[in-house]
């Protein structure tokens, strides 16, 4: 397999990114991710990006969970951020990026009790992996996320997207990032979500991504997810939502999960309003508080 690692001069003084780099061998691959907060703390937050984004996508809410006391992990997934880029697309499939995080956060870095929280494919790589560990986790926060099976068809907005990905000559990922908020995000933002990115070769996850998302009920990992619903209509641990109002790709989702997972039942699910897609980008504070409510209000 080619790999390509983007240079470390490109992640040189991001707006409001301090943290210190981690790296963990994953299937023959380096991700990268942050590890910030107490260490022995029993809860640990386990942020997940999805697409095209990158651990950046977190940085204003990471100082309010380790101001709480807890320990955040944020990995890149492979093919985004710091982590490595496998070079052809057709290294990229839905169960090799699952894989991927289960060796890097359960085998090496030896994770449990966690809390997670995911957006777009955060949800549908991390639902996956509460489906088929549950024992690792203690609740679940999903903004603005699915885990589709390829059953129902998918809202319109999606498939633009999907259209468009695969059709632009060059992948504008800070322009895509921008497209999916309500605010204005200054040039050295909309730069630090291109950063990861030296060129088109490095995009090769990114131009992938959208065509893994199952879209028809044959779809290579429809089973694997009709699979991991059943494990999720199991689930009895607290399950919330936080969905923001202004997303019109994942609009209706949090109602599947309010219906289907047992843990969901009875909780304070949120609507963070006046948040975009990237809500962590629009209402990063405001979500983050919305975490540290949750997990202090089920104590595991």
């Amino acid at each position: 397999m080619e790999v390509l690692r983007t240079p470390d001069d490109r992640f040189a003084d991001l707006p409001g990114f301090d943290f210190v780099p981690r790296y963990v061998e994953t299937g023959g691959l380096r991700l990268h991710y942050l590890d910030e907060g107490p260490p022995e703390h029993p809860d640990t937050v386990l942020l997940l990006h999805g697409e095209p984004s990158w651990c950046f996508l977190y940085r204003e809410m990471i100082p309010v969970l380790v101001a709480a006391g807890h320990r955040v992990i944020a990995p890149d997934l492979v093919g985004f951020g710091r982590s490595d880029k496998p070079a052809k697309r057709s290294d990229y499939t839905y169960a090799g990026h699952v894989e991927w995080l289960r060796q890097a956060l359960f085998d090496r870095l030896g994770l449990r009790d966690l809390t997670l929280v995911c957006q777009d494919w955060g949800g549908l790589l991390g639902l996956r992996l509460v489906a088929e560990h549950p024992d690792r986790f203690r609740r679940v926060v999903a903004a603005n996320t699915g885990l589709p099976t390829g059953d129902q068809k998918l809202d319109e907005a999606f498939m633009n997207w999907q259209r468009f990905s695969q059709s632009v000559p060059e992948l504008p990922v800070g322009f895509i990032v921008q497209s999916g908020t309500t605010s204005q995000l200054s040039e050295e933002i909309v730069a630090a979500y291109d950063a990861p990115f030296p060129d088109e070769r490095y995009k090769e996850g990114a131009r992938q991504f959208p065509l893994l998302v199952p879209t028809s009920a044959d779809d290579p990992a429809s089973g694997d997810n009709r699979r991991a619903w059943e494990s999720l209509r199991r689930f009895d641990k607290p399950f919330l939502c936080a969905f923001s109002d202004g997303d019109p790709i994942t609009r209706g989702a949090d109602r599947l999960f309010i219906e289907q997972v047992p843990g969901a039942k009875g909780q304070s699910h949120s609507t963070i309003v006046g948040g975009g897609h990237f809500l962590q980008e629009d209402k990063g504070t405001e979500l983050a508080a919305v975490v540290v409510e949750f997990i202090a209000g089920t104590p595991g």
